[in-house]
């Protein structure tokens, strides 16, 4: 293991593996009693974010590299970078990369079938929450509706991680900084609403947008039923959903493009077709921006 490969594992990971919890959390950092020192009140913070750490009792911090020479010093092993770095190696962290794959979108579904599942767990790597922030989407949203998958490709034979956000038929939309894709099958995710007896229906072309749409609703989500296309070749699926259902209101949050206009144009078809059931286009919200992410991240001066 080398120094960036372990500088790529989550230090609360690594924690977790020696028995030391958090006292306390928040979105982005976690409280420990410091693991390099004796204390009794709690002033060591593990920034997840970054992937650092910071022990305000005596004022060291760092990566985890320093963390751990800090860690075997403390508990009288030797501590030089390369002790450390073996030390790491022997915990049995896996040190995720986000692999660069330039691929076009055609591409994409022809890999589909290539792709598979290797783990699934909490968000932890930093280059997926650095990801996540650009987009601005908080942890906290994140981590309570998408998963931190290794993906492993078996016509590359290379293993890669990426965000994970399930669909209806137990695929995966896949995404990290470098790879838009999926784990087949390909289908529509279907998020419950929090009212018992709604009346409305929200469709979002992808995960970004339906997340950014929630984080402007400061997390808590939308009342009403949401569908995911994670595609627009998938609205006959979410057609087949709202048909006959009893929904009053279809929400859409397509893209301000020609496709994004032509799904429109069917929603409305398909609404005319089903008794007391209108169109509502939420275009206007995020205009002139292309879709809800991109006017998202304008809304938060954030650039990608």
């Amino acid at each position: 293991m080398n120094i960036d490969q372990a500088k790529a594992i989550a230090i609360v990971e690594i924690l977790a593996r020696l028995g030391i919890h958090p006292k306390r959390t928040t979105a982005d950092k976690a409280l420990y009693l410091s693991p390099i020192r004796n204390e009794k009140t709690p002033s060591f913070w593990v920034y997840t974010k970054t992937n650092r750490w910071h022990d305000y009792g005596d004022g060291r911090g760092g990566d985890l590299v320093d963390f751990t020479t800090a860690y075997l010093q403390f508990t009288r092993e030797a501590h030089t970078v390369s002790d450390a770095l073996r030390w790491i190696g022997n915990m049995g962290v896996t040190s995720y990369e986000i692999v660069p794959m330039h691929r076009s979108s055609d591409q994409f579904a022809n890999e589909n079938a290539s792709l598979v599942l290797k783990s699934k767990k909490p968000i932890q790597h930093v280059g997926l929450i650095h990801y996540l922030d650009k987009r601005g989407i908080p942890l906290d949203v994140a981590r309570r509706h998408l998963k931190e998958l290794r993906v492993h490709n078996t016509q590359t034979k290379k293993c890669f991680t990426a965000l994970g956000f399930p669909n209806e038929e137990g695929g995966f939309e896949l995404r990290n900084p470098f790879f838009k894709g999926c784990s087949r099958p390909k289908a529509i995710s279907f998020v419950r609403g929090s009212v018992p007896k709604l009346e409305g229906i929200h469709l979002f072309e992808g995960f970004m947008d339906y997340l950014s749409a929630i984080t402007q609703l400061r997390g808590n989500g939308l009342a009403d039923d949401a569908i995911i296309l994670n595609s627009l070749s998938c609205l006959k699926q979410a057609i087949a959903y709202m048909q006959n259902y009893g929904y009053r209101v279809a929400y859409s949050w397509m893209d301000n493009d020609e496709a994004g206009a032509k799904a429109q144009t069917l929603l409305t078809e398909f609404c005319q077709t089903q008794a007391d059931l209108r169109h509502t286009s939420m275009n206007k919200v995020y205009a002139p921006h292309k879709d809800v992410n991109a006017w998202h991240i304008h809304q938060l001066k954030l650039t990608l």
